[in-house]
């Protein structure tokens, strides 16, 4: 495999992004008393930072490997709204396909911490699904797209925040196949089976399990094999790809089917390494249509991200010569 290649033909695909983005925001600071008020701890802020988070951080990625990626999603219009799209925009995110609504909030999960200890997290969030004439706007927005990019790949990124409702699962699926569009999907319990038909399904092995009510805790090939089959008879998709946190990533496709063993890795964080893997996955497979390749990278992906703290996109160079090194 010429490795160089395939990195540059990441940069001639055209991607899309749909599900619940988020903020995330981190406040630092030191505790050295308790409060009068209340028996809680007094933190003295000394440092903000804003992030993209949710579905976002998969357009981070996609962004980072060089192919050119469009997010879309439901925001409120709000502070929190204006300051996420600047941050999607100044990490080349093509923010013009963004559905605003004065009937939602964005979602901001707000991280205190002192010493590297989380002290409090606050949430604010809509979690309900979105109504009907949101539902309708985001989906002619998501027409509009196809009809000015002529994408290679959508995404469903889902969060539970209620942006991809059982109904725009179904009607972008239906356009994705009209104009012969990879689907990928990281999908959440709630509407785990709505997605069929779609190329590459991407849970973990817990929600595998939740979905479809296996108790056992055996996760040898044939277990999986097992898990893929029961997926297909629901979902009709191509191709199963279960992250195994520590014990790597399964894929199987048909007859093709094989555990990717993780690689010994000094874990830092896992945080955000589920959004990596789908992003890489999606990508190797549009660009190579290679089932093993697309398992093999994505398996290196998720864990050079978790050597860092904190969600990160995946470094193109890092993994490229990660690639050369491991899979040459």
């Amino acid at each position: 495999m010429d490795f160089e290649k395939l990195f540059r033909d990441f940069t001639q695909l055209k991607v899309a992004v749909i599900g619940d983005v988020m903020l995330d925001t981190y406040w630092w600071g030191t505790v050295d008393r308790i409060s009068p008020e209340a028996p809680v701890p007094v933190v003295a802020v000394t440092k903000k930072e804003q992030r993209i988070g949710g579905a976002g951080n998969v357009a981070l990625n996609i962004a980072s490997l060089g192919a050119s990626v469009s997010m879309m999603s439901v925001l409120g219009k709000d502070d929190d709204g204006d300051q996420l799209t600047a941050l999607l925009q100044q990490n080349n995110i093509n923010t013009q396909y963004l559905v605003h609504s004065e009937n939602r909030v964005t979602t901001n999960k707000i991280r205190i911490i002192s010493r590297n200890q989380h002290m409090m997290r606050l949430d604010a969030e809509m979690a309900d699904d979105m109504s009907a004439d949101e539902e309708d706007k985001l989906y002619h927005t998501f027409e509009n797209y196809v009809a000015a990019e002529n994408p290679a790949v959508v995404i469903l990124e889902d969060y539970n925040k209620g942006v991809l409702t059982e109904k725009v699962i179904k009607k972008i699926i239906a356009s994705c196949k009209k104009h012969n569009i990879l689907v990928a999907v990281d999908p959440k319990r709630k509407n785990f089976f709505a997605y069929e038909g779609v190329d590459i399904f991407k849970p973990n092995l817990k929600e595998v399990k939740e979905g479809l009510n296996i108790l056992q805790d055996d996760v040898s090939l044939e277990a999986l094999k097992n898990m893929h089959l029961l997926l297909q008879e629901k979902l009709e998709h191509r191709i199963s790809l279960i992250t195994l946190s520590e014990k790597g990533v399964f894929y199987a496709q048909e007859n093709d089917a094989a555990i990717i063993p993780t690689h010994i890795r000094s874990i830092a964080d896992v945080s955000g390494a589920g959004d990596t893997v789908i992003a890489v996955a999606a990508l190797a497979y549009a660009a190579s249509g290679n089932i093993k390749l697309m398992a093999e990278m994505a398996n290196i992906a998720g864990g050079l991200v978790c050597e860092e703290v904190g969600t990160v996109a995946i470094d193109k160079e890092h993994l490229l010569e990660e690639c050369k090194k491991i899979l040459a």
